[in-house]
């Protein structure tokens, strides 16, 4: 492949940031391909531990979410369902990896697993679209994922420890909004500076 065609390959309309990574042969994509979805799922997995305990409630402050959901725009939704299913399905199967190193679906938290799965093959495929290209967009793009974690997690905590829902929104939403936010704002500002520096490289 020429340096041109790797250079508007780069910057083609539908492309994610892993698209950027060369690969000359299909051989070579497919062996890139399984190293981002083994990487994906291993940086989940670092940023699981990296938790801090919220008192009154089961569900600790991780950088495990904002992990799910760079590697849904990093990656694109296919491989993003692959490295997130990989890290659900290790866990859920005893590799201890989950937030501060819990495993197996029987976990409060799995709920929020099951999310993040979801929200990065919908940021993967907003992705594509340009959703990660501009600040706004970006942050749109966060809220999107970010909601639908919540949509998943918060019901499944209140089914597996018996809360109300009212009670589940208290102890496995409310606390983490401000984290959120500032996560998203780490977004707005990483994603699009990556397509920026692409851009001038291309």
């Amino acid at each position: 492949m020429s340096t041109s065609a790797a250079n508007s390959a780069i910057v083609r309309p539908g492309s994610v940031l892993a698209d950027v990574l060369p690969a000359s042969t299909a051989a070579r994509a497919r062996l890139r391909d399984v190293a981002l979805v083994v990487g994906g799922a291993a940086l989940t997995g670092v940023a699981a531990q990296l938790a801090v305990p919220v008192p009154g409630s089961p569900v600790p402050v991780t950088g495990q979410t904002f992990a799910a959901l760079l590697v849904g725009a990093g990656l694109g939704a296919r491989r993003a369902l692959a490295s997130l299913g990989l890290y659900a399905a290790a866990g859920a199967a005893g590799m201890p990896w989950f937030a501060e190193g819990a495993s197996g679906a029987g976990v409060p938290t799995f709920g929020y697993i099951l999310g993040m799965l979801l929200a990065a093959v919908a940021v993967g495929a907003l992705a594509r679209r340009g959703g990660d290209r501009g600040a706004l967009r970006t942050a749109g793009t966060m809220a999107v994922g970010t909601a639908i974690i919540y949509a998943v997690g918060v019901p499944y905590l209140a089914l597996t420890t018996g809360m109300s829902i009212g009670q589940a929104v208290a102890a496995g939403l409310v606390p983490f909004l401000v984290g959120d936010a500032l996560k998203a704002a780490l977004a707005m500002g990483a994603l699009p500076t990556a397509w920026k520096l692409i851009g001038r490289n291309a």
